[in-house]
């Protein structure tokens, strides 16, 4: 595993997770920065209520996130990528699921979810991209089955496309554009899904594109627009013999200067 991935899996997990969220329809209940009410209790205050969890830091929620799903998934014993995909299945879908599907996409019982030493070695003899991409697709055909879909699926679908997308780039050793924190997004499930992100928004030019506001996109149409129109302009005198700019008269034939 590359020793930046926790850091920069759980800098993305809080981009999707978000703030507060208590949604009628999340049987996670009240949650903050993707920890439930239930998690709060577990590992902060047993006595812990809504109110409480309203003000958690984003410190408490990382403490969490390191000891209830990154450490107890064994992340830090994952390939670069595969860590990434399974810690963000666990935090979404519980870390029970997350370890079965896996130990499943290994050819390993499935009815314990325990990352074992079995499975650190089973990873190892796979190949990262592959497995990233059987855990997403496996993870949301789980998310369409299930009944809530309706009201989620939409945020659901752009989160594991964009953890996908993440996902591979880490396994192939490239680095990945930076994500703008995300504002007014849909609550689902105990997170926040992705507002408005293009899934498998590629590196550079393709990920400053899919990040931009509308007005910076309108800007530059316009500005492209206005460059064609110069250089048509200038082709157009220049093919007649005459003068690009008024007031300059134009350089004889084969004379230089």
């Amino acid at each position: 595993m590359a020793t930046h991935t926790y850091d920069e899996a759980l800098r993305r997990l809080l981009v999707h997770e978000g703030g507060y969220t208590n949604h009628p329809s999340d049987p996670g209940g009240p949650t903050k920065h993707g920890i439930t009410i239930h998690d709060y209790r577990r590992f902060i205050d047993p006595g812990g209520t809504a109110a409480d969890v309203r003000v958690m830091t984003v410190d408490q929620a990382k403490a969490i996130y390191r000891a209830r799903y990154w450490d107890a998934l064994r992340c830090d014993d994952l390939p670069a990528g595969v860590d990434y995909a399974v810690f963000d299945y666990g935090v979404n879908s519980g870390i029970g699921r997350a370890g079965r599907v896996l130990r499943r996409l290994l050819g390993l019982p499935d009815r314990e979810h325990a990352v074992t030493t079995a499975v650190i070695a089973a990873v190892a003899r796979r190949d990262p991209a592959a497995l990233v991409t059987a855990i997403c697709d496996e993870r949301l055909t789980f998310l369409r089955r299930l009944k809530t879909w309706p009201v989620f699926g939409r945020g659901w679908g752009r989160r594991v496309a964009e953890v996908r997308a993440t996902a591979l780039r880490m396994a192939s050793g490239r680095s990945a554009p930076p994500r703008r924190p995300i504002t007014g997004a849909a609550a689902a499930g105990g997170m926040v899904a992705a507002a408005g992100a293009a899934a498998g928004a590629g590196a550079g030019a393709g990920g400053w594109l899919a990040d931009a506001p509308p007005w910076a996109l309108a800007g530059l149409a316009v500005a492209l627009v206005l460059v064609a129109v110069a250089i048509g302009v200038a082709l157009h005198w220049r093919r007649r013999g005459r003068p690009a700019v008024a007031g300059v008269p134009a350089a004889a034939p084969g004379i230089d200067g």
